[in-house]
Parts: C-alpha cells; sequence; structure tokens
C-alpha cells in the first residue's frame, strides 16, 4: 500500500513533490518514482514517513488510508495539527492562492479538507504576497468590519499555530459554528481554549468561539475590492450611519 498511501498523505497534507522531498531529506525524483511503484523506499525512509504523517509503519505499508477516518485532537489548539491542509498547484509546482466565493462558503465547511473540492475553487496569483506561507481568499458578506464592505475579498495566509496570533489581528475564521467571517481576534488560550472575536464596527458585540468549533484561521493580509474608501468618514462616521439605517429599518417594521 506504499505506493498509494505515500500519494495520498501528500495530497492530504498539501505538500508538492518537492517539499515532500525536503522534509524526508531525500532527492524529489524518488518521491514521484515511490508514488508511481517504480521504486521502493528504505525501512529508514519508511520509518520517516510514518514519523512525519504521525502513522503507524505497519498502517502505512498495509492498510489502505484513503479509506480511513481522519483522526485528530479537537481541542489542539495548534491549528497544523488539527487537520491537513488541501492545496493546489500551478505547472511549476507553485502554490496558487484559492478563491472561496461566497456561493461556495457553506460547502467549504464540508469539503474544506477534500483536494477534489479545493481543486474546484477558482485560482489566482498575487506576486506581491511572496512565496512565505500558503494564502486563500474568501469573499465576505456583511457590514461588521467597516470600512471594508460586503462583497470583498479577503486573502489570507494559513495559521498553523493559533497561540501565536496577537490581539487585534485581523483573520478569517472558519468554523462549524459561524461559517467564514472576518474579526479581529483576541488570544485567551494561554489560559483558556477560546478565542474572543470582535468587529471593527461597534453596531456588533464581541463574541467567544471554542477551539473545538473551529475549523481553519487565515490571518488578512490584503483585499480585493470593487468599492472604493469614501473620503472623509472615519469609522466613527459609518458606524453612526448604519446605526441610523437600522433605526429606520425599525420604525418601518413597527409601521408595518
Amino acid at each position: 500500500m506504499v505506493t498509494s498511501n505515500l500519494r495520498y498523505l501528500r495530497k492530504q497534507a498539501g505538500y508538492t513533490q518537492a517539499q515532500l522531498a525536503e522534509k524526508l531529506d531525500i532527492k524529489r525524483s524518488l518521491v514521484g518514482a515511490y508514488e508511481e511503484g517504480r521504486a521502493e523506499p528504505k525501512l529508514s525512509t519508511l520509518v520517516n514517513i510514518a514519523t512525519l504523517f504521525g502513522i503507524t509503519l505497519d498502517d502505512l505499508i498495509t492498510i489502505d488510508l484513503s479509506t480511513q477516518k481522519a483522526k485528530g485532537n479537537a481541542t489542539n489548539t495548534e491549528g497544523g495539527k488539527l487537520r491537513v491542509l488541501a492545496i493546489t498547484v500551478d505547472g511549476d509546482d507553485k502554490e496558487n492562492i484559492e478563491l472561496v466565493p461566497l456561493k461556495a462558503s457553506a460547502g467549504y465547511l464540508n469539503g474544506y479538507a477534500d483536494p477534489e473540492f479545493i481543486e474546484e475553487l477558482p485560482r489566482f496569483k498575487l506576486p506581491m504576497l511572496g512565496t512565505s506561507g500558503t494564502f486563500r481568499a474568501f469573499e465576505i458578506s456583511g457590514d461588521s468590519m467597516l470600512p471594508i464592505t460586503s462583497g470583498t475579498v479577503i486573502v489570507g495566509r494559513y495559521i498553523e499555530d493559533w497561540k501565536t496570533i496577537k490581539d487585534g489581528t485581523p483573520c478569517i475564521i472558519v468554523s462549524q459554528k459561524e461559517g467564514v467571517v472576518f474579526k479581529r481576534i483576541y488570544n485567551k488560550l494561554e489560559n483558556t481554549a477560546v478565542l474572543r472575536l470582535h468587529s471593527d464596527n461597534p453596531v456588533y458585540s464581541p463574541y467567544e468561539l471554542h477551539v473545538e468549533d473551529i475549523l481553519e484561521i487565515w490571518e488578512a493580509k490584503s483585499y480585493i475590492s470593487s468599492t472604493f474608501p469614501i473620503a472623509d468618514l472615519s469609522l466613527d462616521k459609518l458606524s453612526s450611519i448604519v446605526l441610523d439605517l437600522q433605526k429606520e429599518m425599525q420604525k418601518l417594521k413597527k409601521v408595518d
């Protein structure tokens, strides 16, 4: 089962053949040969593969891992240990930025770890972000992070260890409870197993999410919007406008 399991584990972890080769300290051509059945790994390499992916050597060579349910510690605060990350790469083996549009947000909650689902997402490049890290883009909705408007695409860098998040960091948080949201994170993981999420729009109250509910966290690094910022409007003024609109809506509902 080594051939199919190695290919499966690599794709589930989001590694390119070159990245896996670097982690195993072997040549990239050997990874390709192992996955295609043209060569067999040495015992020491098999041990390194099993150690890297946190499985037993027996499972690696005797069980079809693609049919097994993934296991993990859901309360672990290090995102990288919660699950593997599915990615796509271009013809040069460089990572793409996958876009999760609003209409795909609900499906993303179930398909975020499925390489086939990720493969179907639109993808693009942003050279200014560099090559350090894995990036994904999410189209957001709502007015909780004014002046960032609804429909804006937030490009985030994948965060593996959530304990490293600094207070006030704007992030895309993917959770079963809240779906895909864009908030500022205030880290409470030192003493508790929760993250506190804040909106820039004061109309919305802060709330907490337990790490068991969180699937992924992406630190916001850039955004793409077709709406230009309005000149001479501070965040306080924008919030005031939103409040006035909400009051008018409430009055209209009472009249109805």
